[in-house]
């Protein structure tokens, strides 16, 4: 599917969160209903969200087509991602984290956001499906995969694994955003002819549309 290109970002991010450091600056939902409102972040490197910059180019890309999905956010750490979904239309979100603390402060974001019917957070290693998959369902899925980007190299046989998966079960109409950085050769997933790919360095982010069998 085509898509109109925007210009090149300087940002990244990364998930999993362990020591707590300095309150950053513009955690914020960035449009939707929840336009503006913050989310808790504790400032540890090791969680680096998306700036929001990056973040609303990404849904610019996505535009309309975030209404009504079921948001699978795989490595959610705060999720921004996940919850920025929701604000913009998405039906429900599940977003998965393994860290613990991080997960008590997903719960946190999710909670003053009011959205605790609308997402659920689960505490769980995102390579094991199941403990996590039988939660979606026939309704299109919006996909985000924005681990660390070493995942992309050191578990490259369970990411290629996990993202194969998701896209030979995920319903017509589902999307995928992934994150990695330049490491990553996108011609390793399914349709690699099909990912749109846009490069914000270190990142390197593609968008994936599953279109119905023919």
């Amino acid at each position: 599917m085509a898509r109109r290109r925007i210009p090149p970002s300087d940002d990244r991010r990364t998930q999993h969160a362990a020591q707590p450091g300095p309150e950053p600056v513009g955690l914020r939902i960035i449009g939707g209903r929840f336009r503006g409102r913050k989310l808790r972040y504790a400032g540890d490197v090791r969680v680096r969200p998306m700036k929001d910059r990056v973040r609303e180019a990404v849904f610019n890309l996505l535009g309309p087509s975030v209404r009504g999905k079921h948001v699978l956010d795989l490595f959610a750490g705060t999720g921004a991602l996940g919850l920025e979904a929701v604000s913009r239309g998405a039906a429900r979100a599940t977003l998965i984290e393994q860290h613990h603390p991080t997960a008590r402060a997903l719960r946190e974001n999710v909670a003053l956001l009011g959205l605790e019917s609308a997402a659920e957070v689960i505490v769980a290693n995102t390579f094991l499906r199941a403990r996590w998959q039988d939660r979606l369902g026939d309704v299109p899925w919006l996909v985000f995969c924005s681990p660390p980007y070493a995942f992309y190299v050191e578990r490259a046989g369970p990411m290629l694994d996990l993202l194969g998966s998701l896209i030979a079960a995920a319903p017509a109409g589902s999307e995928f955003v992934v994150e990695a950085d330049q490491r990553f050769d996108f011609q390793q997933l399914p349709d690699p002819a099909q990912w749109d790919l846009r490069s914000y360095p270190p990142a390197v982010v593609g968008i994936y549309g599953k279109l119905p069998s023919p």
